[in-house]
């Protein structure tokens, strides 16, 4: 079995490519129930974000398993697998981990070192865990990931300045405005990212109460609460448009949310005030014609992802030190790995040692019958550590040498010598 990745992302296809193959956050149980159903793949986690889709999986075959998520790529685009399939990449085994850990890490996102990232890496095993398609194996393996993410942000400065969307959007809306003292921001969509970027305007000091709007009211009210801000209702979304300076929109939906008709109709309430669109969204969420409306600046994941990178430099100097810690946590999570596969035979072998000692103190009773309970004990105590110490130091050895060709041959020999089915 090895653990394999495949994916696209913003590096290797334009944002107008890479819409057709992003899962939303809803999609994703969809997907994970496709991709499971399939012959040579036998644990899948779906790892969708604004600007990449990855699949990771436990594999028993390599091509069959290739061809398996090619064909779930084609479907769920509907496109041909000659029109994506040059542009994904395969990694595998300490390769795969490797890219996990980048990614948990920050290094691989659009902005080096966002946060939202970590959440994503999170919330993608929690829902293949509750999905039932995320076993042990790559349980393992995101757990580690969440905790290369934290390291790499608690032990350097990865993550110091801009490096959230949301927050990219903040000075790019300062950039494109101005001061933002007494604007009014409108957030459309309220995921993980829609909720960062409700709270980074609300932050801003000077502006007006943020304006939120989320299909879901409840979830509308929810955010508004917490960012001392206003919920609008989805019915109303032309007039708090029409209301608005700035406009961010993050929602999961396949179809455009603004088009370049309905922002007309809202610039048509506010004569003369320039008006920008942040769209955060993939697949947009806003028509790339409104770009042509008088007063309208709008700006997509290509534009905040290039904002970003001009600011990146400082945290661009962190990227060494987060490349160590990510190559440590991969020898260290391999180091547990061979470990734990050893274990079994570990715990078999201390088993056969533990009934040839019962079994020659059972051979013995009659001779240690006139002893007492503490006299008994002793010899019990005695006994169990002297095999305690026979066996520590092959036990030692056997763990060290996991993993290897060394560590095989080691484990071949033990099974021999001693009988052991583990």
């Amino acid at each position: 079995m090895s653990v394999a990745v495949v994916g696209i992302n913003h590096r290797t296809v334009p944002l107008e490519d890479l819409e057709p193959l992003i899962v939303p956050i809803g999609a994703v149980p969809k997907a994970l129930a496709d991709l499971s159903s399939r012959p040579h793949l036998d644990e899948v986690v779906v790892l969708s974000t604004c600007m990449r889709t990855e699949v990771y999986a436990l594999v028993n075959r390599f091509h069959g398993a290739m061809a398996d998520i090619r064909e779930f790529f084609a479907t769920w685009s509907g496109k041909p697998p000659e029109d994506f399939s040059g542009h994904l990449y395969t990694y595998f085994d300490e390769a795969a981990l490797n890219h996990l850990f980048r990614v948990s890490a920050g290094l691989d996102s659009v902005s080096v070192g966002e946060a939202e990232v970590l959440g994503q890496v999170r919330q993608a095993w929690e829902v293949a865990r509750n999905e039932g398609t995320c076993g042990p194996a790559l349980s393992a393996a995101f757990r580690h990931a969440l905790q290369v993410g934290k390291r790499a942000r608690s032990e350097t400065d990865i993550s110091r300045g801009t490096t959230s969307l949301s927050y990219a959007a903040v000075e790019m809306a300062t950039a494109a405005l101005g001061p933002l003292e007494d604007k009014q921001a409108l957030v459309v969509g309220l995921g993980e990212v829609g909720e960062m970027a409700a709270r980074a305007f609300a932050g801003v000091p000077g502006m007006r109460p943020v304006v939120v709007v989320n299909r879901n009211q409840a979830r509308a009210d929810q955010v508004a609460a917490a960012v001392g801000g206003r919920a609008a209702s989805w019915a109303d979304l032309v007039s708090a448009v029409a209301g608005a300076d700035v406009v961010a929109c993050s929602t999961s939906g396949q179809a455009t949310l603004l088009a370049a008709g309905t922002v007309s109709d809202a610039l048509a309430a506010r004569p003369q005030q320039p008006l920008l669109l942040v769209d955060m969204a993939v697949p947009r969420d806003i028509d790339p014609a409104a770009s042509d409306l008088p007063g309208v600046t709008l700006l997509n994941m290509d534009d905040i992802g290039r904002f970003v990178a001009a600011r990146a430099a400082e945290r661009r100097a962190e990227v060494p030190a987060v490349e160590l810690i990510v190559a440590q946590e991969v020898d260290r999570f391999n180091s547990s790995l061979a470990a734990r596969s050893v274990a079994p035979l570990v715990s078999a072998l201390h088993d056969r040692a533990e009934a040839a000692r019962r079994a020659e103190m059972a051979r013995f009773a009659r001779r240690l019958h006139g002893l007492s309970p503490e006299q008994l004990e002793a010899v019990e105590a005695v006994t169990r550590r002297v095999v305690a110490k026979v066996l520590h130091e092959p036990t030692v050895n056997l763990k060290d040498a996991a993993g290897t060709a060394r560590g095989d041959a080691m484990a071949d020999a033990f099974r021999d010598l001693f009988g052991l089915e583990a």
